[in-house]
């Protein structure tokens, strides 16, 4: 974003402070795709003498954006908009597949790995019997050091025994093994996310997130992964091509 690109009037009918209708004009630029990601944001000092207002209005305007997950503070660096996923909902690829797509690298922050007994809702999930084991990842998905998502999967420990073998990409490791997904069921909805999921995606309690269920299968039909992801979704978009039926 360069110094001269950004144009704001404040509105004499808007009785919200400055700084929020600031933040309001920047989100609604960054959701309509005027900038980029990575691209860098004026600095605190060059946005208040642009709009002649104070620093602390500038930076409390950028703040929102922050918490928005719209923008990505870097030390020593500057503020940049953060990276963003658009998904196509037909094809069956994985977390990390879709960030190298598109140039962003991807990571794992591990929560928990371990072999465990399945929940009655993951056994019904999966086809389990109630003596049968999983193995549990949990983690934050980032791309390029942001956090995207909070995810939860479960396999049965005939697919995946050794759980701490699995890198940045499960869907990688499981090709590794022969076990790769031929197929998936994915549900979608939106949710507000709870004092502890906002803690884990560093959002506002309450806020909306996007909360997917997939189970995945393969080509023997054999339901092999429960995956729970709840995604930031000022990061996300999900595209879907339909045909008119006829």
């Amino acid at each position: 974003m360069s110094q001269t690109s950004f144009e704001f009037k404040a509105d004499a009918n808007d009785s919200s402070p400055l700084y929020m209708q600031i933040a309001r004009k920047l989100s609604d630029d960054v959701l309509n795709g005027r900038y980029q990601v990575d691209q860098a944001l004026p600095s605190e000092r060059t946005l208040s003498e642009l709009l002649n207002v104070s620093r602390v209005t500038a930076r409390k305007a950028i703040d929102q954006l922050v918490d928005q997950g719209l923008v990505v503070r870097r030390r020593g660096s500057g503020n940049y908009i953060a990276p963003r996923i658009e998904q196509p909902l037909s094809n069956l690829t994985s977390f990390s597949e879709q960030l190298q797509q598109r140039g962003h690298i991807p990571g794992s922050r591990w929560l928990k790995r371990a072999i465990v007994t399945p929940t009655p809702e993951e056994q019904l999930s999966l086809g389990l019997s109630p003596y049968s084991k999983v193995a549990r990842l949990e983690r934050l998905r980032l791309a390029d050091d942001v956090v995207m998502a909070y995810e939860v999967s479960v396999l049965p420990q005939t697919v995946l025994n050794d759980p701490n073998a699995v890198g940045n990409s499960l869907y990688q490791y499981l090709e590794s093994i022969n076990k790769a997904p031929a197929r998936a069921l994915q549900h979608i909805r939106a949710m507000n996310a709870s004092a502890e999921l906002a803690k884990q995606l560093g959002v506002p309690e309450g806020q909306a997130v996007l909360y997917i269920t997939r189970v995945a299968y393969l080509e023997s039909g054999e339901a092999m992964e429960l995956t729970h992801s709840y995604c930031h979704s000022d990061h996300y978009d999900f595209v879907a091509e339909m045909r008119r039926a006829t």
